[in-house]
């Protein structure tokens, strides 16, 4: 009976806009070139269809908190700061759906102080890591199927200790739905 008094809330951002797409506007470079033929319409129900795209993010109230005061995995297997984002495309009467999640790495770690990138350190050792590392990723397979994991962290500087405890608990949990992928974008900056 106090169902009435309960509000259902997320924590997160949504956004839904309209676009419209026109096919007939080409570049300058086709409209020059005498050999580019005329372009008809790709689309058979509207010469400009409307797609209606939304994008929700919600946060998980499991491990919240401000960066560098709530890293890595809890006994249960949630991670700090977990948001999963979907994007929805719906167009003629078809909507598309693209789900990604992020979270803290899902191995006991933390950084310790205030000043600025904190160096990280683990926490607890690779055995007492496994248990909740597999609870982490047994929801999120229950719930998504299969996974892309990309890695994000610095892999040469101070944070090499979490992204090597990381791929390490992946090669242990050893999952065929799993697909591990480190991409430390320091390289390509």
């Amino acid at each position: 009976e106090v169902d009435f008094w309960i509000i259902p809330i997320i924590q997160g951002f949504v956004q839904i806009e309209e676009l419209v797409v026109n096919y007939s506007e080409s570049s300058d470079d086709d409209k020059s070139s005498p050999e580019t033929p005329p372009q008809e319409s790709s689309c058979v129900d509207d010469v400009h269809p409307t797609f209606l795209v939304a994008l929700i993010s919600r946060r998980s109230r499991h491990r919240a908190g401000m960066r560098y005061k709530r890293r890595g995995v809890d006994k249960n297997g949630n991670v700090a700061n977990y948001v999963e984002t979907e994007q929805l495309i719906h167009v003629h009467n078809h909507t598309l759906s693209y789900i990604q999640t992020r979270g803290s790495v899902p191995v006991f770690w933390s950084q310790v102080g205030y000043r600025y990138n904190p160096r990280p350190r683990l926490d607890k050792s690779e055995n007492e890591t496994v248990p909740c590392f597999r609870a982490h990723f047994e929801e999120q397979l229950k719930n998504y199927k299969k996974q892309v994991i990309i890695n994000l962290v610095d892999q040469t500087g101070r944070e090499k200790i979490i992204g090597d405890a990381y791929l390490k608990q992946v090669l242990l949990y050893n999952n065929a739905n799993l697909t591990y992928v480190s991409f430390d974008f320091h390289e390509h900056w």
